[in-house]
């Protein structure tokens, strides 16, 4: 029996002794990856956050911005009626009625300059601006520029809640961004969504001299929100709102929002002369595709055509021909015609721009000096 417990006894400490060997002799295999392989996983979920990451909280951004938009009762009065030469003014006893309307506005200096829309104020002749505090204040009409759908207003106040600008041609598609007004006389209230395009023409404006180059977005804008702002996540201005894709009359997806980039310009240019100081080249363009770029032999596919050079006009004098193909303004790619558009809108008269022209197949650099339009 003693031997019978020594066997046992040596049995298991063999056995114990094999098992510590392998132990030693193989020390990081299977478990010890199996280890590391954890540590990269956790490392990789504790990693640093990308330097440009956003919060998903916006109560900063809507804060910041609340206050610097304000409300807009627009109103023409019998007499502007009158005046104004409605047909059907004598026929049916004052026409129509004079017209009424709202929307909205943003405060762009601390002294009482106001942003909005043109078709907002266009048909009055009384302007009453409601602040975020609920002051009320007559408005002037400064100026407008149909264009661009723009118009300033001037309240007489002091030290107003203001917007830093953003800068429009940096704002990218997929960005979150708030828009702020008063939809449906609903005062400030705020809606999220994000850039979903850039450069959009919707043909809204119509004419030719006409600057469509909308920031779309996804976030919910109505009736009332024209004039109000778009800002991006840190609370800065990205652009006017202006208009909606629809075919009821409200919101069905998308809205469109002037560049603040453009919309500085021209506020700036009403706020100085009066009116907006307008640059042209005098050509007519389209947006280049890859059929009309196998009809001129190009290897390229985007770009501005110029399909004429009007006479007399600084594109005339700057040697631009038809077919010409516009790549770049000032160092800058352009792809469509409204993007050129816009780039050319927010220049003055007098002003010199470098064009980047494919002619044939062949890389030109054409200065041209801007004409009034």
């Amino acid at each position: 029996m003693k031997n019978l417990f020594s066997l046992i006894f040596a049995g298991v400490i063999g056995g114990l002794i094999t098992l510590l060997g392998i132990y030693w002799i193989q020390p990081h295999t299977g478990a010890i990856k199996e280890a590391s392989d954890k540590t990269v996983n956790v490392s990789n979920i504790n990693a640093t956050p990308f330097s440009n990451a956003v919060t998903f909280d916006f109560k900063s951004a809507a804060k910041k911005s609340m206050p610097a938009v304000v409300h807009i009762k627009a109103k023409e009065t019998e007499e502007a009626d009158r005046s104004s030469g409605n047909p059907f003014f004598d026929f049916f006893g004052g026409g129509f009625g004079p017209q009424e309307g709202t929307g909205s506005g943003v405060i762009y200096t601390d002294d009482g300059y106001i942003i909005t829309n043109n078709h907002v104020v266009e048909f009055a002749d009384v302007i009453e601006v409601t602040l975020y505090d609920n002051r009320t204040f007559d408005a002037k009409l400064v100026g407008t520029d149909a264009t661009t759908d723009l118009a300033v207003l001037k309240i007489e106040a002091d030290a107003l809640q203001t917007l830093d600008l953003a800068d429009s041609d940096k704002a990218e598609v997929g960005e979150w961004v708030l828009a702020i007004g008063n939809p449906f006389d609903l005062t400030s209230t705020v809606t999220l969504g994000i850039v979903s395009a850039k450069g959009r023409d919707i043909n809204i404006l119509r004419g030719s001299r006409s600057i469509e180059s909308f920031i779309q977005t996804d976030a919910a804008v109505n009736p009332g929100n024209s004039g109000g702002a778009l800002v991006n996540a840190e609370g800065k201005l990205l652009g006017i709102n202006s208009a909606i894709a629809t075919q009821t009359g409200t919101f069905a997806g998308y809205s469109f929002a002037i560049p603040i980039n453009i919309a500085k310009k021209v506020v700036d240019d009403i706020i100085e002369f009066g009116s907006s100081q307008r640059a042209l080249i005098g050509i007519d363009i389209q947006d280049l595709d890859s059929d009309y770029a196998k009809e001129l032999n190009l290897d390229i596919s985007q770009g501005v055509v110029v399909v004429g050079v009007l006479d007399g006009t600084a594109g005339q004098f700057a040697g631009l021909l038809p077919d010409d193909v516009i790549t770049k303004i000032d160092g800058k790619t352009i792809n469509t015609a409204p993007e050129l558009q816009e780039m050319v809108g927010r220049k003055r008269p007098g002003d010199i721009i470098k064009l980047t022209v494919n002619r044939g197949g062949e890389i030109k650099e054409i200065p041209v000096k801007l004409k009034a339009g």
